[in-house]
């Protein structure tokens, strides 16, 4: 009898066919094959048994489980990106929220907080580019002016340009006066000093006694306005002080022809000037022709933009501003309906012509009022 090789006991035997030369039978089915996991592994239906057979009894080597996933990495690692994103989005709000200025301005954490676009003037977010905003941010930084002379008292306005005081104006407001009172939005009232003066540019300088902490305008960049811009104008026609009136620029680089002597020729008879009604209002030329009176024999001339925002007498030395509340230009001029036609003073009033200094003009004069000089 011939001998099987196979040590005792290594495979199960099912014999058949004669005697000792028996196998094992054919299995009914086809066998399985491997089943590829990953590169490397390679696991046999049913070769998870420890002692080398399948666990259900089917044959073969047995080859080791599939490698376990590896851990998750630590909570704290998917944090950090959400983290840094969400710093980032913070940083962003806060910036972006700026500007406005703002310029508005101009910023702000929350639509409902003010924002501030530009230093010196806050409009709130909900406000931002409407009227009623930029009245609100920049009203309080717009005076009233009284202004005594030999000639009768004028009422104009000014804008606050520093925290202790500093107020620019029309020089026609203040020329020859011997004394100015000023009153803020508050109503609070100061004395002013008049510090400088520029007569060729209509430009004057004068500062409050004792003043500290007050809201501050910011002077815009009046080279960047265009024509259709939308405006708004804050002063005290007529008296009426913190009057706010809206409109568009309506032209550029309007050669407008004013007054130059200091205390004459300015039309401040009674009450007048340029100011409170009751005289003629501030002669300006324009064209060759002469509205509301004679400009005298001396004059100057300079650049204006015009806008159709009505302006009355006692809005000379208010502001033009932009809708971002940035201070574009010095209203100084406006056309009356009564000066042209002969009509009575009824018909006196704005017809949609006025006249502001460009307030670089007014930028570029600063160390010169400052310094006390006049031209």
């Amino acid at each position: 009898m011939t001998e099987s090789q196979r040590p005792s006991g290594e495979y199960p035997m099912y014999p058949y066919g004669n005697g000792d030369t028996a196998y094992p039978p054919p299995p009914s089915y086809r066998p399985a094959q491997p089943i590829a996991t990953g590169p490397g592994t390679t696991v046999w239906p049913g070769g998870n048994g420890s002692d080398g057979h399948g666990g259900d009894g089917g044959s073969g080597p047995a080859f080791p489980p599939p490698a376990p996933p590896e851990p998750a990495a630590p909570r704290h690692r998917a944090r950090r990106p959400v983290a840094l994103l969400a710093a980032v989005a913070i940083a962003a709000a806060i910036v972006g929220g700026g500007t406005a200025t703002v310029i508005e301005q101009l910023t702000g954490s929350s639509t409902n907080s003010a924002s501030s676009v530009i230093p010196g003037t806050t409009v709130s977010q909900s406000s931002k580019g409407t009227v009623a905003g930029v009245a609100k941010a920049v009203s309080p930084m717009i005076v009233e002016i009284n202004a005594t002379s030999t000639a009768g008292e004028s009422t104009g306005s000014g804008v606050i340009i520093t925290p202790d005081g500093e107020i620019v104006t029309n020089n026609h407001v203040i020329s020859g006066a011997s004394s100015v009172k000023v009153s803020l939005s508050t109503g609070k009232t100061y004395t002013a000093d008049v510090v400088g003066t520029d007569p060729a540019k209509d430009l004057a300088l004068i500062k409050l006694r004792g003043a500290s902490g007050l809201k501050t305008a910011t002077l815009g960049d009046s080279s960047a306005v265009a024509v259709g811009d939308q405006v708004v104008a804050i002063g005290s026609p007529e008296g009426l002080t913190g009057t706010v009136t809206s409109g568009i620029v309506s032209a550029l680089d309007r050669d407008v022809t004013v007054a130059k002597e200091d205390g004459s020729g300015q039309g401040q008879g009674g009450r007048g000037g340029n100011g409170q009604s009751g005289g003629e209002q501030w002669p300006f030329e324009f064209g060759g022709r002469q509205f509301n009176g004679d400009t005298g024999n001396s004059t100057t001339t300079y650049k204006a933009i015009q806008t159709d925002a009505s302006l009355n007498p006692g809005n000379s030395g208010g502001a033009l501003i932009n809708m971002n509340g940035e201070i574009i230009g010095i209203n100084s001029a406006m056309y009356s309906a009564s000066s042209a036609g002969g009509s009575d003073s009824s018909s006196a009033g704005s017809v949609g012509l006025g006249f502001a200094i460009p307030v670089n003009t007014l930028k570029a004069d600063l160390d010169t009022l400052r310094a006390g000089n006049s031209s």
